[in-house]
């Protein structure tokens, strides 16, 4: 069995602007496919898509109007086949703070709106578009999901319990949104992401020296993460027919500590 073939294809990139989002939209168009970035970043976002000959679209992931522009986008470029659901946010705070005063409930429920019903709400627009194209091969493979969630899924830090949430219920719809799908040939497979470089720690001297040390948690190589070997995995998920309903992490060995 072949690995799928992306040429001539369409995909769409969540958070496909910057960072993983970003490395994975560049992997998926040096493999052929047209690809959409589904982003915020208006300004990023056209930039990147240029330059990939591909196609911006504002959105935002919580909004299934958006969400059905960018996979309708997609669709006319060509038989959609791969999903990244890469746009997420954090928003840290303690359950109480050192004043004992609770966290505001529209906090914690932002984070869970953005990340995981935010994938939930894009996955399933594009699962319904792929299930009409034409099947790839004899197994009716139509498409792939990758879905990113984070190593704070398992090993959340103080002040992470909102993230944590959302990523631990991206990580638990992997395996019954891979049931729901099977019927229609689309496999739904998740990253867990440790500490990767983004755009999230800035940049300049004072940025590398804090992302140096924060490497030097990794068990091996002590370094943080670039996206492109995040989006090496998007595409192994996306191309190889057997990987499904599966969550992988992609860590370098880290065990995130309690903060």
């Amino acid at each position: 069995m072949a690995r799928i073939d992306l040429n001539g294809s369409s995909s769409l990139v969540t958070g496909g602007a910057s960072g993983i989002g970003e490395a994975s939209a560049r992997q998926l168009a040096a493999a052929g496919s047209r690809v959409v970035i589904a982003d915020l970043n208006e300004e990023r976002g056209q930039a990147v898509a240029s330059e990939l000959g591909g196609l911006f679209v504002r959105c935002d992931v919580t909004s299934v109007e958006d969400a059905d522009t960018a996979v309708a986008a997609a669709s006319e470029m060509g038989p959609l086949r791969a999903l990244v659901n890469s746009a997420g946010l954090g928003h840290p705070g303690r359950t109480i703070n050192r004043d004992n005063e609770p966290m505001e409930l529209k906090h914690f429920e932002f984070v869970i709106r953005v990340n995981l019903i935010g994938s939930f709400n894009v996955l399933s627009r594009a699962a319904a578009a792929m299930a009409k194209t034409e099947p790839l091969n004899d197994d009716g493979q139509r498409g792939a999901v990758v879905n990113m969630a984070s190593v704070a899924a398992f090993d959340g830090q103080i002040g992470q319990a909102a993230y944590s949430a959302s990523k631990g219920g991206i990580v638990g719809m992997t395996l019954p949104v891979a049931r729901d799908l099977s019927a229609v040939g689309v496999r739904v497979n998740t990253i867990a992401p440790g500490l990767i470089d983004t755009p999230i720690y800035g940049e300049g001297e004072q940025s590398d020296a804090f992302k140096a040390h924060l490497g030097q948690s990794v068990l091996y190589p002590r370094r943080l993460g670039s996206g492109e070997e995040l989006a090496f995995m998007v595409m192994e998920l996306i191309t190889n027919p057997y990987m499904n309903a599966e969550v992988i992490r992609v860590d370098g060995g880290i065990r995130m500590p309690p903060k």
